[in-house]
């Protein structure tokens, strides 16, 4: 079957909506039928279902699939060995991260030595880098460490624990330190359960029997910090992100202790990926920044 072809199905597997895949592709909608149904006709079975106005995928597009991302996975190795002989002079990198912050010096390392290297860089949940990995949507994801997985492998950088930060005009602006069974009895923002922040937070309480849910619930870090900063109510933040916006003087932030609610953040990739010079050259310099910066994880796996 046509590489081609594989493209056009993948297209419509990812956007689930014909239209939409044909504007990503370049080509018209009446077209891209045409060769889906041009699939269809090889493998024998059709390959999409259609419920009203919704697409689904059939069994045999599922099974089509994953044969069609690990092609493509094996194409995008090749690729990632000859850039080798090239010499880092040209190539892709894509990243999956649970924080921006946790990238931002070695990216200006990195491009400044390699400025033809491409970087996709994507702030997502854990599992939603997980899930990028194992589709080939990502190479490397730098998140909260998983269990372990027979499919992936992981570098620990450090050990993350979160923080209660208020407005410097809150009344426990000046604490040293707030245990965490005060803290869940105060209004409290944080982000949404899928997110690894908060399923800290959730197991930690739920370890020590206390009882908890936020006030407030918002999707990005920069959301909370608006919110503590505006003294609308306090939120609980990753202490690295915090480190990356200390220099703000309208926050505080309090160390939560007894316990502290902590997690080790590092390196993930697939165990079956070809680590390439540019791969291997970025995590290096990764680890090289932590280290630098004098935080380092508790555990290795």
């Amino acid at each position: 079957m046509e590489y081609r072809l594989l493209e056009y199905f993948m297209a419509v597997c990812e956007e689930l909506h014909f239209t939409r895949a044909a504007e990503k592709l370049g080509i018209s909608q009446p077209t891209l039928s045409q060769q889906i149904r041009l699939i269809e006709h090889r493998v024998g079975s059709p390959l999409f279902q259609r419920i009203g106005k919704k697409v689904y995928i059939t069994e045999a597009g599922e099974i089509l699939l994953k044969h069609s991302r690990n092609i493509f996975h094996e194409l995008d190795q090749a690729q990632a060995a000859l850039n080798e002989i090239q010499g880092m002079q040209r190539g892709k990198l894509r990243i999956g991260c649970s924080g921006n912050h946790l990238l931002t010096a070695t990216i200006m390392a990195f491009h400044a030595q390699y400025p033809k290297i491409e970087l996709s860089v994507t702030e997502l949940a854990t599992e939603e880098t997980k899930e990028g990995l194992l589709n080939n949507q990502l190479d490397i994801g730098v998140v909260f460490l998983p269990d372990e997985d027979e499919q992936l492998a992981s570098i620990p950088l450090y050990n993350e624990e979160l923080q209660f930060v208020v407005s410097s005009k809150h009344s426990l602006a000046q604490s040293d330190t707030i245990p965490l069974a005060e803290l869940v009895q105060l209004p409290v923002a944080m982000m949404p359960g899928k997110f690894y922040v908060r399923q800290m937070m959730d197991e930690c309480c739920k370890k020590h029997g206390f009882e908890w849910k936020p006030t407030l619930e918002l999707s990005t870090l920069e959301s909370l910090l608006q919110m503590a900063k505006q003294n609308v109510v306090g939120v609980i933040l990753p202490g690295s992100y915090v480190d990356s916006i200390r220099s703000s003087k309208d926050i505080s932030s309090i160390p939560i202790v007894d316990p502290i609610p902590q997690k080790d953040v590092g390196i993930v990739y697939r165990k079956d990926m070809h680590v390439c010079k540019t791969t291997d050259t970025f995590m290096k310099q990764l680890i090289q920044q932590f280290a630098k910066s004098g935080t380092t994880a508790n555990t290795t796996k």
